[in-house]
């Protein structure tokens, strides 16, 4: 790529920490599904006279996070006053973090575009609180309006910003898929809870104003609301026009970003320390602080203590529940499972837009034993499969393999059944026999696969191709 047009990303990833109560009051965070403004009291509607208290375990769950990313916790950390009017912030600040956040300068390792690996700074982690929901309404009647829910006001959030490390959307959602995994293995952060995560994206190229898409909502999003940026702004760079600094709303149902207003400053927000909350002395809470086995440590368990690939051991160890999943059935064949697991599970669960937790551990454990007794090919392995999903997709019992077997009538060939089927098969097909016994070896595949379609695939191609080979042979002599 030519340096001027080098493509210049970075983030900043607010991610809901998954704590009972919120921030800085006894309310529930658990509030999916409930009535709009159910989860809500005087404290988080900033009501006056009420008084923040801070929710500690939010904090050890944030240092669980730097400790994790290789950040530097400082002696002290403190919250500020982000001043900014909107309708879902009722008090008309946020209670966040400014010159003295909680962590600082850590860094996360990714693979770049080309499969090396890259070393991305982080260069703060900091608290917050999240201000409510607005609901946007329209009607074919009247004019578009607005509600307010606050029951997200106040439910605890961090920060992660990184230096401009990255250089393609790619390699962003890249970033945020090892994030998101790291997040899940501290247990500190529900991937499925609505509103979980929400990206920012400052974009530039390089030696032109960056440009930032806001409250992008999922991984996807973030690739595509990039993808769009790029391109916009080499055409404005091609056509010799200029790029404004803005924010600008990324439109997912559209996959394009749109202006919306002029970029903030910090002064804009007229940061000072929140009188109500003392200064925290957080380094001395690390104590508390335990890690358990992060992705990178348990991808290479995975490689020594099951013998599986690197590519394998990256699939499985990427998702905490494939993770586990997977160890609860390597018991039955380290390496098969893993073939099993990372290159056609997680595909036909994909497909059906179904998870891992969807389907029952025993029942795939079943399966690949029957596969590694030989009782059944590879081939009939992906059709019981198949089977038992579309059972549990239908929120039907799954199926045991076995049952599936007898039922369709799956089980291998044995080796005395070939000859029969192998007669019949040359005799109904002269032609690809002359052909192969005149030296023209690729009628041994036609011959083979008519067999496999008589047996719909319960033989072993390889020995099937042997005895074929064998039996024409004989004929030829």
């Amino acid at each position: 790529m030519e340096p001027d047009q080098q493509v210049i990303i970075g983030l900043e990833i607010h991610c809901q920490l998954n704590t009972k109560t919120k921030l800085f009051c006894g309310c529930s965070t658990d509030f999916q599904g409930a009535p709009p403004n159910t989860h809500c009291c005087p404290i988080c509607l900033g009501l006056p006279g009420a008084m923040p208290r801070l929710n500690k375990q939010a904090v050890l769950y944030a240092l669980k996070v730097a400790k994790a990313l290789n950040l530097e916790v400082p002696e002290y950390s403190e919250f500020s006053r982000k001043n900014y009017f909107y309708p879902d912030l009722p008090k008309a600040y946020q209670i966040s973090q400014y010159d003295k956040p909680i962590a600082e300068n850590g860094h996360l390792e990714i693979e770049d575009d080309e499969g090396h690996t890259k070393i991305v700074r982080i260069t703060r982690i900091h608290l917050e609180e999240d201000p409510g929901r607005l609901v946007h309404k329209t009607g074919r009647d009247r004019a578009g309006y607005s509600l307010v829910d606050y029951n997200r006001s106040c439910i605890p959030l961090i920060e992660i910003v990184t230096e401009p490390d990255l250089r393609s959307p790619k390699e962003a959602r890249r970033f945020l898929n090892k994030l998101r995994s790291t997040l899940e293995y501290l247990e500190v952060f529900d991937g499925e809870r609505e509103g979980s995560i929400r990206v920012d994206a400052n974009i530039s190229i390089k030696g032109h104003n960056r440009v930032e898409c806001k409250n992008i909502s999922s991984y996807k999003g973030v690739e595509k609301a990039l993808t769009f940026e790029i391109t916009r702004q080499r055409n404005l760079i091609r056509r010799g026009q200029y790029i404004t600094r803005e924010t600008r709303h990324f439109q997912e149902g559209r996959g394009i970003t749109t202006s919306s207003r002029s970029k903030e400053e910090e002064n804009d927000y007229r940061y000072f320390p929140e009188p109500d909350l003392r200064p925290l002395r957080v380094r001395s809470w690390l104590d508390e602080v335990e890690l358990p086995e992060l992705p990178d440590a348990r991808r290479d368990r995975f490689m020594r203590d099951y013998g599986i690939s690197v590519n394998h051991a990256r699939t499985l160890t990427g998702d905490l529940k494939v993770a586990n999943f997977y160890e609860e059935i390597a018991v039955v064949d380290p390496k098969l499972a893993a073939t099993w697991v990372a290159d056609i599970l997680l595909g036909e669960l994909n497909y059906r837009s179904m998870k891992i937790d969807d389907v029952p551990a025993i029942n795939i454990g079943d399966l690949i034993a029957l596969v590694r007794d030989d009782e059944i090919t590879d081939k009939s392995g992906v059709e019981v499969l198949r089977t038992m999903l579309d059972h549990c997709l239908n929120e039907e019992d799954c199926p045991m393999p076995a049952d599936i077997v007898d039922e369709k009538g799956l089980a291998k060939v044995k080796d005395g059944e070939f000859d029969a089927i192998i007669a019949s098969v040359v005799e109904a097909n002269p032609q690809a026999v002359s052909d192969y016994l005149a030296g023209k070896k690729g009628a041994l595949n036609f011959l083979v696969g008519q067999v496999m379609k008589e047996t719909r695939g319960r033989a072993d191609p390889k020995v099937l191709n042997t005895q074929m080979s064998a039996y024409l042979d004989g004929l030829e002599g």
